[in-house]
């Protein structure tokens, strides 16, 4: 008897697929890395289908790999190695909703939209926003952030408690309840941004925050990136209540242009979002233009109506489908890095540079208001020789990034793509990571082959 057939023995046939078309969704993401196909995939419904899995993978040192929706970007759920994806999408319910602690308790296969549309009944909403709809098991493995992470922070700070299966099928809690503790080791902190190579997330108690009153977005075009970037810095230490900051540079605005038939001025321009109580807003809104005013600023666009405001935040969401539409027959690679705020500038013009000198179409953005940027270069992956200078430009960006005291992921995490830049950027904190690997992972079964490789 095959393993797959003892598998579905353990659970129900139904569970376990082996369709091909099922295992091709299985074998990528939304990045460039190449496919490679599970053996099968497997849908828990339960913590203790999960439980029943990892044990059955452990004893058999089969790879195992979770899976959320796939959107990431740096192959965090190919399976290489082949194995199992432990497909969570079955796991999708709210489980509890605490209005005056402003937590809830949720089951990884959830999305953030689907989240949002409970929570929306109780005046509250989940802050993280990575653009993609991913699943919080997802954003919690890789430790995900976004858009408003200038104000509400990242994955890992709303994260309370996490319900995790260890490899060897053992189910602990990584924290409680209470607004804070300082009782023991942060489990929580080591779980998020793991990447699937230290258990499974079956179980996520999330902070939530209460809807603001009032939310006015806005554009701001400006002559120079440096001028953009010392806006948002000024902005920040003015104490105004920003809950998003977002730079796109002048080659992205074209792009967008182009492909939603608008006409912004094909500038650096801030994507900008206040959030907070009608008349606060307005000094804050007032206080913020005089800001950007006195950096240069060229247009400037503020929204109030909630449909306009969406209009304005699609263009900056659905920027990287806009170059891939805009590119057929072509495949985007994407990176992230994250540097100091006085950094900023330099990395995203030295980043603009660079794409020119590889004579590459691309495109940087970013949260800006944290110092995290985005560069995206559309690919002919058939073209070895242009694939070979996208990789270059890649490792470029990271170089940088690291030489200035920055990190090779702001957000999207080290999966394969990222994982040969651990050791240079964490030294000797690099085998400490290692030597908690092999411990809760002796048999190495959890997402092999990501984040530590030598």
């Amino acid at each position: 008897m095959s393993y797959i057939e003892e598998l579905q023995q353990l659970l129900t046939p139904k569970q376990v697929s082996t369709n091909e078309t099922t295992l091709e969704q299985h074998g990528r993401d939304e990045g460039y890395h190449p496919l490679s196909l599970p053996d099968a995939v497997v849908f828990p419904a339960s913590t203790e289908d999960v439980q029943k899995v990892v044990a059955f993978a452990n004893e058999r040192r089969i790879p195992l790999i979770p899976f959320g929706l796939g959107t990431s970007l740096e192959g965090h759920v190919i399976p290489y190695q082949g194995g199992i994806s432990l497909d969570l999408s079955l796991m999708n319910k709210v489980l509890d909703v605490r209005p005056q602690d402003f937590l809830v308790k949720v089951q990884p296969g959830l999305t953030r939209t689907q989240l949002n549309k409970e929570l929306k009944k109780h005046g509250l909403f989940f802050s993280v926003d990575p653009g993609a709809d991913a699943t919080l098991g997802g954003m919690a493995a890789t430790n995900a952030s976004g858009t408003t992470s200038v104000k509400y922070g990242i994955m890992r700070d709303q994260v309370k408690d996490l319900e995790v299966v260890l490899p060897d099928g053992k189910v602990i809690h990584t924290g409680g309840m209470a607004a804070k503790s300082s009782s023991g080791l942060h489990l929580n902190g080591l779980i998020v941004g793991s990447e699937g190579t230290l258990g499974v997330i079956t179980e996520l108690t999330l902070q939530v925050y209460g809807i603001p009153e009032a939310i006015m977005a806005g554009r701001a075009t400006f002559p120079t990136v440096q001028a953009a970037v010392d806006a948002v810095t000024m902005i920040r230490t003015s104490g105004i209540s920003i809950a998003r900051m977002e730079l796109v540079d002048a080659r992205s605005i074209q792009q967008v242009n182009k492909i939603n038939e608008l006409h912004y001025a094909e500038r650096p321009t801030l994507f900008l979002e206040f959030h907070g109580n009608e008349a606060g807003l307005k000094q804050d809104v007032a206080f913020a233009q005089e800001i950007v005013n006195d950096f240069g600023c060229e247009e400037l666009q503020f929204e109030l109506d909630t449909k306009a405001q969406a209009q304005l935040w699609e263009v900056r969401h659905n920027l990287a489908y806009a170059f891939i539409h805009g590119s057929p027959g072509r495949k985007m690679m994407v990176t992230d890095v994250s540097v100091p705020l006085t950094e900023l500038a330099g990395a995203i013009q030295d980043t603009r540079a660079a794409i020119e000198k590889e004579d590459l179409d691309g495109a940087v953005l970013g949260h800006v208001g944290d110092g995290n940027y985005h560069a995206l270069f559309m690919i002919d992956m058939k073209d070895e020789e242009e694939v070979a200078r996208a990789k270059r430009l890649n490792e470029h960006i990271v170089h940088y990034a690291l030489a200035r005291g920055g990190t090779c992921t702001g957000e999207h995490g080290v999966g394969v793509g990222k994982a040969i830049y651990q050791r240079q950027e964490h030294g000797a904190a690099f085998e400490v990571m290692k030597a908690i690997k092999t411990a809760l992972d002796p048999n190495g079964i959890m997402n092999p082959g990501k984040i530590f490789i030598d």
